[in-house]
């Protein structure tokens, strides 16, 4: 059974209250009437830096508003000046109590500054990630003491305002980082055993949130690690050589050690080996024996035949450089060990470089990214939700982890548009109805741009194995099926990246945002067997492109001659009745289908009358686009009394997207 919280002052609290001014006990008084106050105390920070501080715990009418479960930290600073640092002290103070008695997401920073609420406001635009803080100035809340709902308002106000599920970049602390804990513990691990690791995934799986995640595992034990990101040009467009001279003063930099390392023309071909065996064991005596993870991040970018420099792509650095690296790690027992992180294992994989030996072939096994299981998600959407107004069912869960393959960007987005769609609402209940509101809408107007960015990796990396993620979404499982047996290489990356899962000899989509981004992309690449398919799809691509069209048309003729001009130009195009029917009608209605029949074939007409207008749009090939759309023209469902064939129809879709990926490439820009 549930607590029941009543609002007061603790005994505790009460024998502590002389440690306040007049004013802040009056504060604190406000609060003891619609909150239990449960500690008071001080502390000091550094030298010169004092700070008083409550714990406040949420009776009912709070709970059911925020969901707060645990106490949360309140700050007296009685600075007439708000300085930042002064939320250190709601660090300070979380550090010296239980973790389990503390909210971390939420605290209340009470100042005497009139302007907190614009610093805080500030604050957080620059620190993300921070915490959810609620500020108060002292004057304004002794103001409001008999404004039953100020203090209601307040956390209103600094809640149900702030999006947190709409992180677009990695998460750099613990606060909002979920369900990523085992992979991380199993890599840590992996680095005490002396072994090295490898971790793949898709974009947006969150890889750089779990190697952020790594790292502060190791600061907490004291032990020692270094970023390396690959895609950096200060470390891909160096030689194999000095990149290992780069690491070194990288460790050398970050730890502050201020070693006296040999340069980097020193870092020969013929020794640099020999020199970064010499200096890591250095830096490796200095930190006391403890070994130090490498962490290699976007590996691709220095990985041979996909890496965008030329001398990692097609010559030997990536021989050499990893030959170093792991003769090394054998030869210095416990020196160092590395972590291999990005969205390609061909490195790991692919057993001959050139006609050389790979020498880090299947020596690093390769983990991808897990996708969230139900409790994760709920634990991760329920948490961020009750500070945002949002309630979920718990149904909802099961739903956002099915339909987003557990993919956490995704369910964020979800989520994020769920409190944008609803946010002068709050706080609601997210249920059902609410739910397929927000998802249809995120499918229909965000999902494709993130979804893209996703499995672009593997039309870029893995183009067979993309074509067979097509050839499934679309329904073809005969060709799916033909090479699924014929070679594991072909469904491994995809279970991997946890796109698809298996059952028994079947095949299915694990995100089915996925399966559905790739059916409507290719829902004219499936072989069309009957006449009425192939009708249907010529009627829809065609209706499709005809009002792209007309907004070309309109767009750039007033770009080229100016309103009057152009409304001018384009009755021309018209016969004589026509002219007259429509001499009354303004520019823009010209164009409107409901007052004016402008169709295709006379949009090619005036295309091709003012071929300089619009020669810029269609490659400058004036044949090629009368051509296609005379084909396009000429494959209209209602000019066939006449049977469809496999030829016609292809002839209808090379010109139809020829056009429309110029009219695509166009209006997208």
């Amino acid at each position: 059974m549930q607590e029941q919280i009543k609002p007061g002052l603790h005994e505790q609290v009460q024998r502590k209250l002389y440690i306040l001014s007049n004013e802040e006990q009056k504060i604190l008084q406000k609060f003891g009437n619609e909150w239990f106050v449960t500690r008071l105390d001080g502390l000091k920070i550094g030298d010169r830096s004092e700070y008083k501080y409550a714990l406040i715990k949420a009776p009912k009418n709070y709970q059911e508003l925020f969901n707060f479960e645990r106490e949360l930290i309140m700050i007296f600073s009685d600075y007439e000046y708000f300085q930042p640092r002064s939320t250190d002290a709601i660090d300070a103070v979380s550090d010296q109590l239980q973790d389990l008695r503390i909210d971390k997401i939420c605290s209340v920073m009470l100042s005497k500054d009139d302007k907190i609420e614009e610093k805080i406001r500030d604050f957080l635009k620059e620190s993300q990630e921070s915490q959810v803080i609620v500020p108060i100035s002292y004057s304004e809340i002794l103001k409001n003491q008999s404004d039953s709902y100020f203090l209601r308002n307040k956390f209103k106000t600094n809640f149900y305002t702030r999006d947190l599920f709409d992180f677009q970049s990695p998460l750099k602390k613990d606060l909002y980082f979920f369900g990523r804990s085992d992979i991380i513990n199993k890599i840590v691990n992996r680095h005490f055993s002396n072994e090295n690791s490898g971790l793949f995934g898709l974009r947006k799986t969150g890889k750089t949130s779990v190697i952020f995640g790594i790292q502060r595992a190791l600061d907490k034990i004291g032990a020692k690690s270094i970023l390396i990101s690959c895609d950096d040009p200060s470390f891909q467009q160096r030689r194999w050589n000095k990149c290992l001279h780069y690491i070194i003063v990288e460790i050398n930099r970050k730890y502050k050690l201020n070693l006296s390392l040999q340069t980097e023309d020193q870092y020969t071909e013929e020794n640099a080996s020999q020199i970064f065996a010499e200096e890591i064991c250095k830096i490796y005596n200095i930190f006391q024996e403890k070994s130090i993870l490498i962490i290699f991040d976007e590996i691709e970018r220095i990985t041979f035949n996909i890496s965008s420099v030329t001398h990692w792509e097609k010559k030997f650095d990536f021989i050499f450089f990893w030959q170093t690296l792991r003769a090394n790690f054998q030869k210095l027992n416990n020196v160092f060990s590395y972590l291999i992180v990005g969205t390609n294992a061909l490195c790991i994989e692919q057993s001959s470089i050139f006609g050389k030996d790979n020498p880090i072939f299947h020596s690093i096994p390769i983990e991808y990214l897990p996708r969230f299981d139900v409790p994760q998600t709920r634990d991760m959407v329920r948490k961020l939700g009750r500070i945002m107004g949002l309630q979920f069912e718990e149904i909802i869960y099961s739903k956002l982890t099915e339909d987003y393959g557990g993919h956490p960007f995704l369910i964020r987005q979800v989520c994020s548009l769920i409190h944008k769609l609803n946010n002068q609402h709050l706080p609601i209940i997210v249920d059902r109805i609410t739910y397929n509101q927000a998802k249809n809408e995120f499918d229909k107007n965000y999902a494709s741009k993130y979804i893209e960015m996703m499995v672009s990796v593997l039309s870029e990396f893995y183009p067979d194995e993309y074509d067979l993620l097509e050839y499934l979404a679309i329904g073809d499982l005969k060709f799916f099926n033909q090479y699924a047996i014929e070679s594991t290489e072909y469904t491994n990356h995809l279970k991997g990246y946890g796109i698809i899962s298996q059952t028994r000899d079947e095949y299915d989509f694990k995100i089915d945002a996925v399966k559905q981004y790739l059916i409507q992309k290719n829902k004219y690449r499936k072989v069309n067997t009957g006449n009425e398919d192939m009708l249907n799809e010529i009627s829809q691509r065609r209706n499709a492109l005809e009002p792209k069209l007309r907004k070309i048309v309109r767009i750039q003729l007033k770009a080229q001659y100016g309103e009057n001009q152009a409304r001018n130009k384009l009755l021309a195009y018209f016969s004589k009745d026509e002219q007259k029917k429509y001499s009354h009608l303004a520019y823009k209605d010209l164009f409107d289908p409901n007052k004016v029949n402008i169709y295709l074939e006379v949009l090619r007409k005036i295309i091709k009358g003012e071929w300089s207008t619009f020669e810029h749009i269609f490659s400058r090939k004036q044949d090629e686009f009368n051509l296609k759309m005379e084909a396009i023209n000429k494959h209209r469902a209602d000019a066939h009394a006449k049977q469809m064939t496999q030829d016609r129809m292809g002839h209808f879709r090379d010109s139809i997207i020829w056009i429309e990926n110029h009219v695509n490439d166009f209006l997208e820009d």
